[in-house]
Parts: structure tokens; C-alpha cells; sequence
């Protein structure tokens, strides 16, 4: 069985834990203060609660290599020239959008009554840079600290359901808190879990790039945002054309690039030179 390079001193398992602790304030503030207009309609404690995980792995890395580590995990948020095949940006930067106009088609070909037209928001651009400021407090923790450790004793798929899981969990009280109805809930779940086989895919296939992750990470959340008639619109049906091509695009990503590593490769991935996080 093929491994990532593991970092024996990392922890996930106290990682995953500190996570769901340091978040639980943030879940009861979303029960006290409820403020209207967001994107998305997110509970307003979710705009500090994706820190999170970046807190969470900030603590652990200090405690593992000192300011040293920390300065080290946050460097990788721009890490960008370590993708080794240019060619990659193409389906970070396209895939999702690729989806979500798939998504619009076939909504309309069923006949659920999204709007006939297109008018994003003016405020898209900072909705993007808001996003993409939110992907790097909850990647730097899940890709940053918690992938490779993982990947070190286990399959990538294996890997990426593991986080992934944990990560929907995660989720649920702000699932709940949008009033979610149960299928929509346990579809965005799964999509949940597919969506953290196509980042770990990525990430495997740009030589562990946090940049391109966090770049995909926010295009995902605002194309969803971005979708002709927003969020409630892409949710008729419960989500089910839209989060149904997710997950099937992430069974195709297995079957195709394999469950391994997820990079068609059954030698070990090596970490970029002089990489010491």
C-alpha cells in the first residue's frame, strides 16, 4: 500500500478534538444572535468558527516546532509555484464551475423553477476574497496539520473519508441552524465527504499545495452563491441534481486516479525540497 509522508509527531485524533471544543461556543452563539443578510444565509458565529481549525492547528504546530512551525503553516497559504504541472489550475479554478452550469442545466431540464436568468451579485468579488479568507481558517487545519499524518498510515480515499466525515459532523449544528429539512441535511453531508476527496485529490496532485485547495474551497462556496437564484435556488429539489453531480464526480476521481494516493501513481508522493511542515 502506498503512504504519503507521515510527521509521526502530529496528532489527528487531538487535533479533531480540540477542533469540536474551541467550535462549541461559536454553536451557541449562533442560537443567541441570529442576524440576517449574510451569503448564504450562514449563522452569524459561523464567520469566526471556520478559524477554527487553523487555531486548532496553530496550537498543536507551536507545541510540536515552536513560532518556528507556525510561521511555516501559514506560509503555505500561497504556495502556489510548488504545483509541478501548471495544468492543474484548469480543474482547480474550473471544475466547480463546470459543475454548478451542469447543475443549471439539468434543473431546467427537470422543470424546477430556477430563474431564467443570470444576475450575479455586484458584491461577488468580495464575496470571493471573503470565502477564500474563510478557506484558508479551515484548510490550514484539515490539509495543513491533518492530511499528511493521516495519509501516512492510511489510503488517500480512506484518508479523505476520515476528514471528511469528521468535517461534515462538524457542520451539522449550522445545517441545522439554516433549518435544513432531512434529505437536503443528509445529501450536503454526503456531498460533504465527496467534496473532501476532490481537495485531498488535489492536494495530492500538486505536490501538496494548500494554495490550490483554498483557491478550489472558495470557488466551490461562491459558485453556490454565485448560482442563478443563490443558495435557495441551487437547494430546490434538496440540492439533489447539484450535490449528486458532486458526489458522483468524486467516484469518478476515485475510480479514475485511484484509491491509493488519488494521483494514478503507486509510488510514494514526496514532499517539494526543504518543505519542513
Amino acid at each position: 500500500m502506498s503512504k504519503i509522508v507521515t510527521f509521526h509527531r502530529k496528532s489527528p485524533a487531538f487535533f479533531f478534538v480540540l477542533v469540536f471544543l474551541l467550535t462549541v461556543p461559536f454553536w451557541l452563539l449562533n442560537t443567541l444572535v441570529k442576524v440576517k443578510g449574510l451569503p448564504d444565509n450562514l449563522p452569524v458565529a459561523d464567520a469566526g468558527a471556520t478559524f477554527v481549525p487553523l487555531v486548532a492547528a496553530m496550537i498543536l504546530v507551536y507545541r510540536e516546532g515552536r513560532l518556528a512551525g507556525v510561521k511555516r503553516l501559514l506560509a503555505r497559504v500561497f504556495d502556489y509555484s510548488r504545483i509541478p504541472r501548471k495544468l492543474w489550475l484548469l480543474p482547480i479554478i474550473l471544475l466547480m464551475p463546470g459543475i454548478y452550469v451542469a447543475t443549471y442545466g439539468l434543473m431546467r431540464a427537470a422543470g424546477l423553477p430556477v430563474p431564467s436568468s443570470w444576475n450575479p451579485p455586484s458584491s461577488l468579488p468580495l464575496i470571493f476574497l471573503g470565502f477564500f479568507v474563510a478557506a484558508i481558517g479551515e484548510e490550514l487545519g484539515y490539509m495543513g496539520y491533518a492530511i499528511d499524518p493521516l495519509q501516512g498510515r492510511h489510503t488517500a480515499l480512506t484518508s479523505s473519508l476520515v476528514i471528511g466525515s469528521l468535517w461534515a459532523l462538524w457542520h451539522i449544528p449550522s445545517m441545522i441552524q439554516l433549518g435544513q429539512p432531512p434529505r437536503l441535511l443528509a445529501l450536503g453531508l454526503a456531498a460533504t465527504v465527496a467534496f473532501r476527496i476532490l481537495y485531498v485529490w488535489i492536494y495530492n496532485n500538486t505536490a501538496r499545495c494548500m494554495f490550490g485547495v483554498i483557491l478550489f474551497h472558495a470557488i466551490s462556496n461562491t459558485g453556490r452563491t454565485a448560482f442563478p437564484g443563490g443558495r435557495r435556488a441551487f437547494e430546490l429539489g434538496d440540492a439533489g441534481v447539484g450535490y449528486s453531480l458532486v458526489i458522483l464526480t468524486s467516484i469518478a476521481v476515485t475510480a479514475i486516479w485511484g484509491a491509493a494516493t488519488l494521483t494514478r501513481s503507486h509510488g510514494s508522493a514526496t514532499r517539494p525540497p526543504g518543505d519542513a511542515q
